[in-house]
């Protein structure tokens, strides 16, 4: 057999040299297009579901979030292993399907089953799907860095959460943008104990007359020589001195009792559990880039390096994204 094709391609140089082409340039095309990892993604396929309720315990968690999620999802089809994780204010439910099971059939198949839980979790419990993505999909990681000293970290944190974040969502190939470091903004009423009990407050009242107050409403339309006019109540709050006019109650003379005489009202962060520190030059604001299920590595970072140049215009001033 060895000898055969060595005399047929003695013979046949032309039809040699032409296959060899064709294998090169496939080859090529194959080294250009294919897609790569950094890892090889050997994993299962699987949807990931997140639940948050703050501030109950594990147990409480496994019991109303995660037990009734895990027991659902059993009876899916083409399901092997049902994984369940309670932590303080938070569940994780892992879903894993048999080998060759497409991501977008079983992403479909668990939010068929979750409509099963609607009335069975707690109020407010709203579970959500990870993204479209693997474990290995964490591709590209960033850093916002203040070379004016300008910013500080609740505005570089609010900067990322709604700008920065979604310029890199829109990125073809993109699954998830992550922000990790600096502070989250809040709103923080501080409460006097005594002015509560003077006043016979309770703290379900004055957190219910916040909620009622942080909201538009509509009316009807109202119609003034020949014009109609459109009437809304605005409501919404955007500073501290819009929860400071919330009234809370009534006093014996009939005068309202604002926020301000039972609390005082402040802009500040919200608890955090860590931070991002880069090259020991103190605490940065930075963010990772998931890629989607499929995509190839090399094109998706390109791709954002590239989006990263478009908007580096709009960056704030004296703020720069360094890649790390």
């Amino acid at each position: 057999m060895v000898a055969w094709i060595i005399d047929f391609s003695a013979r046949n140089r032309f039809i040699v040299f032409l296959f060899m082409f064709g294998l090169s340039a496939a080859g090529l095309w194959a080294l250009r297009n294919t897609p790569v990892d950094a890892v090889p993604d050997l994993s299962d396929t699987q949807v990931i579901i997140y639940t948050t309720w703050m501030g109950r315990s594990p147990d409480l968690v496994e019991d109303q979030v995660t037990y009734p999620i895990v027991t659902t999802l059993l009876s899916a089809p083409r399901v092997t292993v049902v994984r369940g994780f309670s932590d303080f204010g938070y569940s994780y439910v892992y879903v894993l399907f048999k080998d060759g099971t497409d991501i977008y059939w079983a992403r479909s198949r668990v939010l068929e089953y979750m409509n099963q839980l609607i009335g069975r979790l707690p109020e407010g419990v709203t579970p959500q799907l990870g993204p479209d993505a693997t474990a290995v999909g964490w591709v590209f990681q960033y850093a916002l860095v203040d070379e004016s000293g300008q910013q500080d970290l609740a505005s570089l944190r609010s900067f990322q959460d709604w700008y920065l974040r979604y310029w890199l969502r829109s990125v073809d190939g993109v699954a998830e943008v992550a922000s990790v470091g600096g502070f989250v903004r809040q709103y923080q009423v501080n409460l006097d104990p005594a002015k509560v009990l003077a006043y016979k407050l309770s703290l379900s009242e004055i957190i219910e007359k916040i909620r009622m107050s942080n909201s538009d409403v509509g009316g009807r339309v109202v119609e003034f020589s020949g014009v109609e006019y459109m009437i809304r109540g605005r409501g919404y709050i955007k500073s501290t001195s819009d929860i400071e006019q919330i009234a809370v109650a009534v006093n014996q003379n009939g005068t309202p009792v604002l926020l301000r005489d039972v609390a005082s009202v402040r802009l500040g962060p919200d608890m955090r559990r860590g931070l991002v520190e880069l090259d020991g030059q103190g605490e940065v604001v930075g963010g990772v880039v998931i890629m989607r299920y499929g995509e190839n590595a090399p094109e998706v970072i390109d791709r954002v390096i590239a989006k990263l140049k478009e908007i580096a215009p709009s960056m704030p001033k004296g703020v720069k994204v360094v890649t790390t």
